[in-house]
């Protein structure tokens, strides 16, 4: 079935000699996972991003791909979860949802969005402001699900010789809001 879907997949993007699900992951990063209990949750969730870059995938693809790259406990994990769950419940979204539930504990979430909504330029420059005001937003989506609250939570990180030039433009869309800032710093 899988070799049937790979050439579905050449046909259909002119490929001839197309790698496999998951020489094409391991191409895009994916290492292997082995889901030791020291895990810090930030590593299983980078571990993890790297398999929703990829987003040519067929789910059914993506979903034996990943799982081709867990060994030792994290296999083991996967193997009770897969053999307590009713075959047709095992779906891409499944996984990631167990993989999040074991690795990536709540805690951790709700440390992140606590971060994002303390979060202030303080001494960083623009551009690192921004990649961690980016990297720290999408634990509070509920919060910046516009680019009008992105914005306005953004120019309220801003330090105060920034937001005092920035604020009065009323800028709304956020690249150019940034923009401005990285223009007045």
């Amino acid at each position: 079935m899988l070799r049937v879907l790979e050439r579905v997949a050449e046909a259909s993007t002119g490929l001839g000699a197309r790698k496999s699900v998951s020489e094409r992951l391991r191409a895009n990063g994916a290492e292997v996972f082995r889901g030791v209990s020291s895990v810090a949750p930030n590593v299983a969730e980078y571990w993890l991003e790297v398999f929703r870059d990829d987003l040519d995938f067929m789910v059914e693809e993506k979903l034996k791909g990943v799982v081709s790259f867990l060994r030792d406990k994290a296999y083991q994990w996967w193997l009770t979860v897969r053999d307590g769950t009713v075959a047709n419940r095992i779906t891409w979204d499944f996984f990631k949802s167990a993989f999040q539930n074991k690795y990536i504990r709540l805690s951790y979430v709700d440390g992140q969005c606590r971060a994002f909504l303390n979060l202030v330029q303080g001494s960083k420059s623009v551009v690192e402001y921004e990649a961690k005001f980016l990297r720290l937003s999408r634990y509070a989506r509920g919060v910046v699900a516009t680019d009008h609250e992105r914005c306005g939570r953004f120019e309220d990180g801003l330090r105060d010789d920034l937001r005092v030039l920035i604020a009065p433009q009323r800028e709304r869309e956020f690249v150019v809001l940034v923009e401005k800032a990285k223009i007045a710093e």
